[in-house]
């Protein structure tokens, strides 16, 4: 049986919906951009890695982002994965991933690296520059309605 990645989605997670910041109020939120499948698929590996329910997720261009936090920009949210915590705190890009790995059991074999002091901007770098080619993951080739070119900035 081959490894599962985290982008490879199960084939029932696409039609699983994901758990909402209202369903879950004292969960951290997770919010991706939900017209990237790469982005999607990898929320859905993150909902399955999630077997305590400490996530939620929203789509960066659901209308309650901005109304929850105004204060991140849509250009921010098209460029990182955000995850907030009930507290307040923000964390995006490599820095989610590595809080990330310290809530889901699943994600611990990722924490000593990603909290090697130092080395966060040189991973956040990384993290951006897949990040930007993004819409190219995640079998384009099927994608309809020029879902997975890179919107353009607002």
């Amino acid at each position: 049986m081959a490894a599962t990645t985290l982008h490879e989605p199960a084939a029932n997670e696409a039609a699983t919906a994901l758990p909402s910041p209202a369903e879950r109020p004292q969960a951290d939120v997770v919010i991706y951009d939900g017209e990237c499948k790469f982005c999607t698929a990898s929320v859905h590996k993150l909902r399955r890695f999630d077997k305590r329910g400490r996530l939620a997720f929203i789509s960066l261009h659901d209308p309650e982002v901005h109304r929850r936090w105004p204060e991140l920009s849509y250009d921010d949210l098209m460029a990182y994965l955000y995850v907030c915590t009930p507290d307040g705190r923000k964390f995006r890009g490599a820095e989610a991933f590595k809080y990330l790995s310290t809530k889901l059991p699943a994600l611990y074999w990722m924490a000593p690296a990603l909290h090697i002091p130092g080395l966060m901007p040189l991973y956040q770098v990384f993290y951006r520059a897949f990040a930007k080619r993004r819409y190219r993951f995640g079998r384009i080739e099927s994608c309809e309605n020029g879902t997975c070119k890179l919107p353009a900035r607002r």
